[in-house]
């Protein structure tokens, strides 16, 4: 969103005073339309009064390649890290939603697309670990372009490690929900995105592998009207549910309950 006091939406064009879109949980209160949130405010609107412990933020990315394109990769990772404040394109966090324990990542679309690297994977992947120790549901907020490129096959090995890690979640019996939101594309899809208990998109979110326009000219054919949007995955049986914003954290609440057994 833009500075000031006022700010147009990116749906349906009109102005609207900012406080009125942030007392909104980021939702334009003309047309429903979601601004993406970043991984810190993120969390702030489904835990407890706002109230959370990162951990494993000790973990940086490393050009362990030399990559370069219009830019090293280690100076991309530099500014990044200066734009958002975070080491990583990832949020792992321990705090309680409606009174209830949980695991909880974010991710940060702001880092480099949210992109999906090593320190990305080992995160889902150590979070993952910890909640089975630690007998914890796990909760993952995606949003990301997919797997990041400048890290070469060792990005796109992070789709086996956490699927790995979600899988002995799933053996020691502990839910994770994923919730979906605009975008999640690439291998962040093909790998955990997609592994929860319960799938769930925010409205209008772009979810799916490759782009529309790729596919479109892959297969030499015109993709019906929202074509990959979360309501057209639902319609698919793609996701579970798709839910508005402000209506999430009871949602989480209540299905954690169910599989958890502890009623209000």
């Amino acid at each position: 969103m833009n500075e000031g006091l006022w700010s147009r939406c990116n749906n349906c064009r009109k102005i609207v005073y900012k406080q009125d879109i942030i007392d909104n949980l980021y939702v334009c209160p003309l047309c429903n339309y979601h601004f993406r949130l970043g991984a810190m405010e993120r969390l702030k609107q489904l835990l407890d009064n706002g109230q959370f412990e990162t951990f494993d933020d000790n973990i940086y990315p490393v050009d362990f390649l030399g990559f370069r394109d219009q830019l090293p990769y280690s100076r991309r990772l530099e500014d990044s890290q200066k734009k958002t404040g975070l080491p990583e394109a990832i949020v792992s966090a321990r705090g309680t939603l409606d009174g209830l324990p949980v695991i909880i990542l974010a991710m940060e679309f702001g880092f480099m697309g949210g992109s999906m690297g090593s320190v990305v994977g080992e995160k889902v992947a150590r979070a993952a670990e910890r909640a089975r120790e630690e007998k914890l549901p796990l909760i993952i907020v995606s949003c990301s372009g997919g797997a990041r490129m400048q890290e070469g096959m060792m990005s796109l090995m992070q789709m086996i490690k956490t699927s790995a890690a979600l899988a002995r979640l799933a053996e020691a019996g502990l839910p994770y929900i994923s919730v979906l939101a605009d975008p999640t594309t690439g291998g962040t899809t093909a790998s955990f995105a997609m592994l929860g208990d319960i799938n769930i998109g925010e409205p209008n979110a772009l979810i799916g592998f490759a782009g529309p326009r790729v596919i479109e000219q892959t297969i030499k054919e015109k993709l019906p009207k929202g074509f990959q949007r979360a309501e057209f995955l639902l319609a698919h049986g793609m996701l579970d549910d798709v839910v508005e914003r402000k209506f999430l954290r009871n949602y989480l609440s209540k299905a954690l309950r169910l599989f958890l057994n502890k009623p209000r």
